[in-house]
């Protein structure tokens, strides 16, 4: 009588891994998430808090992209950095970049600001572009046969539908003369054009860019013709040089927006729904006075 007898060896325990995917930054990997679940492990380089305008991949990030089945960029300029570590990490996986096939914005210019290159990166903004990066990721886990991914992304679509909808209600109930925002730097170009508000900062759409004292100064003078109340930091600037302008300007800095990271787990923006939820609650707020 023979038995058999099922070997464990340490090859057949890599064969049942879940493959490793790695995500450039905190929004995308949240997006990411909904869409991969269990089948896969997600690595985030840039992380909650993290300002991807500044990252440098240090050798741990590179060493995340070494053997990974699945990258995902945004592309845009946005983290050219994750591409230089992708090519130092000998990267040759899946590489999803979410803006792919995405119309651009073009990046605005001015004295005083840093761009990332021709477009606008910051496409999230919009609802329906975060939208049309989970179609990107899910397109990129079909090439893996990753189970459950194409109901996961469905799943997360139905639920920004529901998200976008939301935001134009809530944009709504504002007058649309009062539809004026002033954050610290222009990352929500794409959030204006989608839902009719106008943005104001005295940066480009990079925290590295330094404003001109002629720019601030014309800032001012807007804020106070226009009765602007609806002035906002980031949780990815630093606060002085809106804090400066708020004080000549006469108005108060009415709160944080998340605009290129998202919060810690136990912060008002863990995920994209939430942050999308807390920024659009603070600005309607805001610009009702």
């Amino acid at each position: 009588m023979f038995r058999r007898v099922l070997l464990f060896t340490p090859a057949l325990a890599f064969a049942q891994a879940p493959p490793v995917v790695v995500a450039s930054f905190s929004i995308l990997g949240g997006l990411a998430q909904q869409v991969l679940g269990p089948a896969a492990t997600l690595n985030v380089m840039a992380g909650p808090e993290v300002d991807a305008h500044h990252f440098q991949a240090r050798p741990s990030h590179i060493a995340m992209l070494r053997g990974a089945a699945m990258a995902i960029r945004n592309g845009w300029g946005f983290d050219g950095w994750f591409n230089r570590a992708a090519q130092a990490a000998n990267f040759s996986g899946v590489m999803v970049t979410a803006t792919d096939g995405l119309p651009p914005r073009p990046a605005q210019r001015g004295p005083g600001t840093h761009s990332h290159g021709p477009n606008d990166p910051h496409a999230w903004q919009d609802v329906a572009a975060a939208r049309h990066y989970l179609r990107q990721i899910a397109a990129g886990a079909a090439r893996l046969n990753l189970p459950g991914a194409a109901e996961r992304a469905a799943a997360a679509d139905a639920r920004l539908a529901v998200l976008d909808a939301w935001v134009r209600e809530q944009i709504a109930t504002v007058p649309e003369a009062r539809r004026v925002v002033l954050t610290s730097h222009d990352a929500f170009g794409y959030f204006g054009a989608a839902y009719g508000v106008r943005f104001l900062a005295p940066q480009g759409v990079s925290t590295q860019a330094e404003p001109s004292a002629q720019a601030v100064a014309a800032l001012i003078r807007e804020v106070r013709a226009q009765n602007i109340t609806a002035v906002f930091i980031e949780n990815m600037t630093n606060p002085a040089t809106l804090n400066r302008l708020a004080q000549e300007a006469g108005v108060s800095v009415r709160g944080r927006l998340y605009a290129d990271a998202l919060s810690a787990p136990g912060g008002p923006a863990p995920d994209y729904e939430a942050m999308m939820r807390h920024n659009v609650s603070l600005m309607v707020t805001a610009m009702r006075g």
